[in-house]
């Protein structure tokens, strides 16, 4: 099975809602460490290796955002979940400046969590092989060199991309196909999320646009108060690997 063998820390304050969570996702065949709140779930993350965490946002002794914080202090990259019964934005955009990958407000369709789980876990897969070793990418009939800052389409002169530019059409293109968090964006490119560099980054997005218009099988897709897809229409397979 796809998930067999994924860990996952699960750390939920509720005892029912924690345990019947917890046998859903071995039911889909993941393996759930679960812990009561967020001073055990630290002790239980410093003892073992997972591949996702799942934390509640508002727990007694230690919070999911001092959690977080601790986790990112020990691993940049695992993949981090909040679950919370608050929706406002400060809170949204605490949990992604703390490092998390995604957010899901209570109540929620657990196959929704499921479908965030596998995908997260797919793309970060995906992320660790392009975050410091894979510099190039194949979008369309598009080429991006982001050590350069080269993007060509076939065989045209390059265009040179501003800083800004490159790293966002490289993040596009690491989530291609998947939404790109707005919130997520602005705070790793940006380093804040408020009304201008909002704009900004819209604008940024529109410069884009503007460059991959010469391919029909490329566009950036706006999903509305989510973020950005860059969609690669029939995409090629990719070519196999000799053993």
């Amino acid at each position: 099975m796809e998930n067999e063998n994924k860990k996952i820390l699960l750390v939920e304050d509720d005892p029912n809602f924690g345990s019947i969570l917890k046998d859903y996702l071995i039911l889909n065949d993941f393996d759930v460490t679960l812990a009561k709140n967020g001073m055990e779930g630290f002790e239980k993350f410093k003892k073992d290796t997972f591949d996702l965490c799942i934390l509640d946002v508002m727990m007694p002794y230690k919070d999911g955002y001092t959690l977080a914080k601790e986790i990112r202090e020990k691993n940049k990259e695992v993949p981090i979940i909040f679950l919370t019964a608050k929706s406002m934005k400060d809170d949204v955009l605490k949990g992604y400046k703390v490092g998390a990958d995604d957010y899901l407000n209570k109540p929620f369709d657990s196959e929704v969590l499921l479908m965030k789980i596998r995908a997260i876990i797919q793309r970060k897969s995906s992320e660790v092989k392009a975050d410091a070793t894979k510099f190039e990418f194949i979008i369309g009939n598009f080429h991006l060199n982001s050590k350069l800052r080269f993007l060509t389409y076939k065989d045209t002169e390059p265009i040179k991309l501003s800083p800004k530019e490159n790293e966002l059409l490289k993040m596009l293109a690491v989530y291609e196909n998947d939404l790109m968090p707005r919130e997520l964006a602005l705070t790793k490119i940006w380093r804040d999320d408020n009304y201008f560099t909002s704009r900004s980054m819209d604008v940024y997005i529109a410069k884009l646009r503007k460059y991959l218009k010469m391919d029909d099988e490329v566009e950036i897709l706006n999903i509305h108060g989510e973020g950005f897809r860059l969609v690669v229409k029939n995409k090629p397979p990719a070519a196999p690997t000799a053993e």
